[in-house]
């Protein structure tokens, strides 16, 4: 049971950890700058939510291997 919870938990994690990952801006501006389009041209570059994608990002691979290590010894 315990087990089953720490599985979906990291599942969820691993959801969100592509997803903020994908949403970062990178060398080829990812699959940010695709959904906003031409947005930042227009509007300019918003710097913090490329930083809050960075903390969320560590957040959520830290969990993500907090999960992994505990569904490993529950096993």
């Amino acid at each position: 049971m315990v087990k089953t919870i720490f599985l979906i938990l990291q599942f969820i994690t691993a959801i969100g950890l592509i997803f903020t990952v994908l949403m970062q801006e990178g060398k080829s501006a990812g699959l940010s700058g695709s959904i906003a389009g031409g947005a930042d041209m227009i509007f300019g570059k918003k710097k913090g939510v490329d930083e809050l994608f960075a903390k969320i990002t560590g957040y959520l691979a830290a969990l993500f291997l907090i999960f992994t290590l505990v569904v490993a010894l529950r096993s």
